[in-house]
């Protein structure tokens, strides 16, 4: 007897559980940095061309083989690709993609309870500059305490997805989400009325031309192009599993669309607490990934009532975190049921082994293993497993998505693709879109993934 597939109990959770998988780490320090740096709102305009161009049009692909095939990664390409094709070959690649991803990200989370245990017991009040950052080394430099917090968030994740898709996932992940968007918009409000603030703002949200030309209208629109790409989590079957779980009373490119939207929000709120808090006590907000943990707790200090302020950031960067490490678990679960027919009691425990085994060499790479520089001086184990998931398996991912779902011969096909991206109520996926995604599309994947080595 073929077991029911399990669906999500709303629609609210569904868009929430998938704009928790985009909204990551990457949002909060990565966005606000590069917008700045490459003429603010300026660069926010050609971000957002960019991801209604092909951010949205491949997670609508993803979407759709995931609720045509009614199946995760494992067996989303053997269900609707045609007979004696190879389609399936990329399933074993994007799963490794997900482990890869977890690999690191398990370690950052880890670093996200280390700091709102710190924020919330105020280690940092009084501290100078030069004490945070000392903090920050001794932390990394502690293998104990890495792996501790590692193993902690895979525990706590793999114990949500446990506890099922509706009652575990769907549930906690929608109560994260909302506590997610309700502290970023108290943070962002409390920020922005600082003295001093406004510069901050006039630096992040008024589009200046000028530094766009100063930079290199190419190198903007690259910068533009590679975070709307790698924002959605497009590529790996992240998406598809949702996909796979969700009825057919709504279409799909409404839902891509919403997701977005979410994610671009995050993103922009971020903004709106990092640079103008900067701005606010005379600090530079371009210190990239090191922002988070060396440079904002001195802008709490700074700040009245920091140490509360801070914890509440801490704490949104927890559910940030979260919400992607419980995603891409879902995933790896359901590829494990769908690929050898475990429970979900089973596949969670065996891979909760798994994924704290293979996460051990990213937190021993900032002390034990640092001597090991896989990139060139100075790069970590994090650096290399970052670099394989986010320069080459989500870029190439998605284009064999766009292809399997455009090609009519070898693959699934436009005219099934857009009969189930067009089922149900909402927004329709453009027929006239097909030259765009079948031959324009590939092209963009193509050059962005080359690029990315250059």
């Amino acid at each position: 007897m073929k077991q029911e597939r399990e669906q999500f109990g709303s629609r609210l959770g569904f868009i929430l559980l998938s704009a928790g998988c985009a909204i990551g780490l990457g949002n909060v320090w990565r966005f606000p940095y590069i917008a700045g740096e490459y003429g603010g709102a300026a660069f926010i305009l050609i971000y957002l061309l960019f991801l209604l161009i092909f951010g949205i049009p491949i997670m609508t692909v993803e979407f759709a083989v995931g609720r045509g095939s009614g199946k995760s990664i494992a067996k989303s390409f053997n269900e609707l690709e045609p007979e004696g094709t190879k389609w399936h070959w990329y399933s074993p690649i994007a799963i490794a993609g997900n482990y890869l991803l977890m690999m690191f990200y398990t370690v950052i989370t880890g670093w996200m309870f280390i700091y709102f245990i710190k924020m919330l017991a105020g280690d940092f009040v009084g501290n100078s500059a030069q004490q945070i950052s000392e903090q920050f080394t001794a932390m990394a430099g502690n293998p104990g305490l890495l792996i501790g917090f590692m193993v902690l968030s895979v525990v706590i994740g793999f114990g949500i997805c446990s506890l099922g898709l509706k009652g575990g996932v769907e549930k906690i992940s929608k109560v994260m989400m909302l506590a997610l968007l309700a502290i970023i918009v108290i943070l962002a409000i409390r920020v922005v009325m600082l003295p001093g603030a406004s510069e901050g703002l006039r630096y992040y949200l008024v589009p200046d031309f000028g530094k766009m030309a100063e930079k290199g209208i190419g190198e903007v629109i690259m910068a533009a192009m590679g975070q709307a790409f790698f924002t959605l989590s497009i590529g790996m079957g992240s998406m598809a599993v949702f996909g796979s779980y969700i009825s057919k009373k709504r279409r799909l490119m409404g839902e891509s669309i919403t997701i977005a939207i979410l994610d671009t929000f995050v993103a922009i709120m971020a903004g709106l607490i990092v640079i103008p808090a900067c701005f606010a006590f005379g600090i530079q907000p371009d210190a990239g990934p090191s922002l988070i943990f060396e440079t904002l707790p001195n802008v709490f200090n700074a700040m009245a009532g920091g140490r509360f302020w801070g914890t509440c950031f801490f704490l949104f960067m927890i559910f940030a975190a979260m919400s992607t490490l419980i995603a891409v678990f879902e995933n790896i679960i359901s590829y494990s049921m769908d690929r050898w027919g475990m429970s979900r009691r089973k596949a969670c425990l065996l891979n909760c082994i798994l994924v704290i085994l293979l996460s051990v060499p990213c937190a021993l790479g900032f002390n034990l293993l640092s001597g090991f520089e896989p990139l060139g001086s100075g790069t970590t184990v994090l650096d290399l497993e970052d670099f394989i998931v986010s320069n080459n398996i989500l870029p190439l991912g998605s284009l064999v998505y766009v292809l399997f779902a455009t090609s009519k011969k070898y693959g699934w096909g436009w005219n099934n693709f857009l009969e189930e991206a067009n089922t149900g109520k909402g927004t329709k996926f453009p027929k006239w879109l097909k030259v765009y995604v079948k031959y324009i599309l590939p092209l963009i994947i193509l050059f962005l993934w080359i690029q990315s080595y250059l």
